[in-house]
């Protein structure tokens, strides 16, 4: 009985040591990957015999494998990993874009600064026709860098869509992967009642993947099975089952891939705010908070600049001694149908006052009779029930057709601004330098009063009188009358020394003291080849405050631009740097319990070696007890 006892308790340390051996063996053979978690095999003591001399122990027995696993340490990591993810992704779209801007030398300034250059030099030489010709040169580079600019905005537009497409494959086949394990997990519990360590780690391994791509949230039944949540609670993995997300272009904006989730054959549009961290995440905020905004306050510049240089040109007179014409081809606000729209209304927006533009998009919805029209950059809400409709510069117009409760529109005022940006104008004689009015005193006049050289009121288009010859006679040193006018002959008019005087859309000043019988008049400008009124006044939009109701100038709005997408690249730099760091620390504690350390599992070897060396001795005397008490039985 003693020597089958020791038999046996030599037998459970071999099977003892040779699980350890095994466990050392495959956490050897797992040191690098990725997911892997150190495994240990616990022992415990075999079941005691009771005899006459007390209880006899029978050795040793392995109870499980189990891995070396935290929850707080692994969700740690995972919810390190998922930040780092959305930093990096999003640091690598915005630096693109930082690049393109912060170009000292393709940049927009440059262009901008060529451009008024051009003009000041017409405005030195307005009758040369080479200079005419160089401002036309420089007008159409100013065109192709707000062009190249969009293109290549509209290029990284494209870029993020594929991309999101390609995420939301990997997502979908990482979370059919999820449903795959979950069902071999299944299978393995109806089997032995062992945990399946290599599953769990292939598990987590996934969930890590899965959470690089997106943000989830997961549930872990007691079976060892994990059901998979995204965005507002969105069922992605649920046991042995997995559910599809799709991309494609966005009913309301075409332009831009929106995320929808497919479950029992319904397709369901999920709103890009909800799909936060990891890479997707930082793909849909990138779009919305920076690519967008850019696009749009470039456009603005754009449309702004065209806007205001035509209103001024429009104001002066060319070579041929016509009334001035566009300079630019100004770009026109976007209105873009919800393709999920029931009804068939049809609605028209404009740039009615550039200055006020703000450079966001809107969206117009309609639901029992109210217009909502929402400021997507601030969610700032104006509601009407009659058309036309002006807010922040855009007038909406009601063109045709009927509304249906629901139905949407996406108004982009600004967004395509830089890319239809184009010169009206190919000749040179057609530029509008002069002013269009020729201000005179007669020279009978007894009085010392002068006249300015007079100026056309905006905004254009000029008044259908303005060319016409008005005269100013004083019937003494305080009253003049008025003829030519086309309107009406005011007489009596009240003077006012170096008061503004204005008639068919011009304004002139008149200082000094008048004598009865003095005549001053204002005419069309004949001749006035070497005028370069209206070119200064052209000059002078380079520093006017015309963008952002007036609170900036073309260069100064763009340097914004500039400087905000440098502040917020910076900003993402420095944060993800830190994530990183966080990243590190957090998986080295990771690694500190979980992780497969060399030296350790080298000694762990020599260790079960010897053990199991021992157990074998232990076999070898029980033998040699055995054979002993056979030779006494001979």
């Amino acid at each position: 009985m003693a020597t089958s006892s020791i038999f046996e308790i030599g037998l459970t340390g071999l099977n003892a040591a040779q699980a350890g051996l095994t466990t050392t063996s495959h956490n050897i053979a797992n040191a690098s990957t990725p997911g892997f978690h150190r495994q240990n095999a616990i022992q415990s003591t075999q079941q005691p015999q009771q005899t006459g001399s007390g209880f006899m122990g029978k050795g040793t027995r392995v109870d499980t494998v189990l891995r070396a696993y935290s929850q707080f340490l692994d969700g740690a990591v995972l919810q390190a990993q998922t930040q780092d993810s959305y930093l990096q992704a999003y640091q690598s779209q915005i630096d693109q874009i930082d690049n393109l801007l912060a170009d000292p030398n393709a940049g927009l300034s440059p262009a901008l600064q060529s451009f008024f250059s051009a003009v000041q030099d017409v405005a030195s030489n307005p009758s040369s026709v080479p200079s005419r010709q160089s401002l036309l040169s420089e007008a159409q580079a100013l065109q192709s860098r707000f062009q190249a600019f969009s293109a290549r905005l509209t290029d990284i537009r494209s870029g993020l869509n594929r991309q999101i497409t390609d995420t939301t494959s990997q997502i979908n086949s990482t979370a059919q992967d999820l449903a795959n394990i979950n069902d071999q997990i299944i299978k393995s519990a109806a089997t032995d009642t062992q945990p399946p360590n290599d599953l769990l780690d292939k598990r987590d391994q996934l969930l890590a993947d899965l959470n690089k791509l997106v943000r989830t949230s997961v549930v872990t039944d007691a079976n060892g099975t994990v059901n998979v949540f995204i965005g507002t609670g969105q069922t992605l993995v649920l046991g042995t089952q997995s559910f599809g997300l799709t991309a494609g272009p966005s009913a309301a904006d075409p332009a831009n891939y929106d995320i929808s989730y497919v479950a029992n054959g319904n397709t369901i549009a999920l709103n890009p705010a909800s799909l936060q961290g990891g890479s997707l995440g930082a793909l849909l905020a990138f779009r919305s908070e920076t690519l967008d905004s850019v696009q749009n306050d470039l456009g603005r510049v754009a449309v702004v600049l065209a806007q205001t240089f035509n209103d001024q040109h429009q104001l002066g007179q060319d070579l041929n001694g016509a009334l001035g014409q566009s300079f630019f081809n100004v770009p026109a606000a976007q209105v873009v149908v919800n393709s999920n729209n029931a009804g068939t209304a049809a609605v028209t927006a404009s740039n009615s006052a550039v200055g006020a533009l703000t450079g966001s998009d809107y969206r117009l919805t309609f639901n029992a009779g109210t217009w909502t029209l929402l400021r997507l950059t601030d969610n700032t809400q104006t509601t009407f029930t009659t058309f036309p409709q002006t807010v922040d510069g855009v007038t909406l117009n009601f063109a045709s057709g009927a509304a249906s409760n629901g139905d949407s529109f996406l108004i982009q005022p600004t967004r395509n601004g830089a890319r239809d940006l184009s010169v009206a104008l190919s000749d040179p004689a057609l530029i509008a330098a002069a002013a269009p009015i020729r201000t005179a005193s007669a020279v009978a006049n007894t009085g010392n009063a002068k006249i300015s050289p007079g100026t056309v009121d905006t905004p254009p288009p000029p008044n259908a009188n303005l060319l016409n010859t008005v005269t100013l006679t004083f019937t003494s040193a305080t009253t003049f009358d008025v003829t030519g006018t086309g309107t009406g002959n005011p007489a009596g008019v009240a003077y006012v020394a170096g008061g503004n005087i204005s008639y068919n859309g011009w304004t002139a000043q008149i200082t000094g003291t008048p004598q009865a019988g003095d005549t001053f008049t204002i005419a069309r400008n004949t001749g006035g080849v070497a005028d370069n009124r209206n070119a200064l006044l052209l000059t002078a939009l380079q520093t006017a405050n015309t963008v952002a109701n007036g609170t900036a100038n073309y260069q100064s709005a763009y340097s914004q631009v500039v400087s905000d997408v440098g502040n917020r690249a910076r900003e993402i730099r420095v944060q993800g740097d830190a994530q990183t760091a966080l990243v590190q620390q957090t998986t080295a504690a990771q690694q500190s319990l979980s992780g497969v350390n060399l030296d350790e599992e080298a000694a762990n070897l020599i260790r079960f070696q010897q053990a199991y060396q021992a157990s074998g001795k232990v076999l070898q005397i029980a033998s040699t007890l055995f054979d002993t008490i056979l030779g006494i039985g001979a």
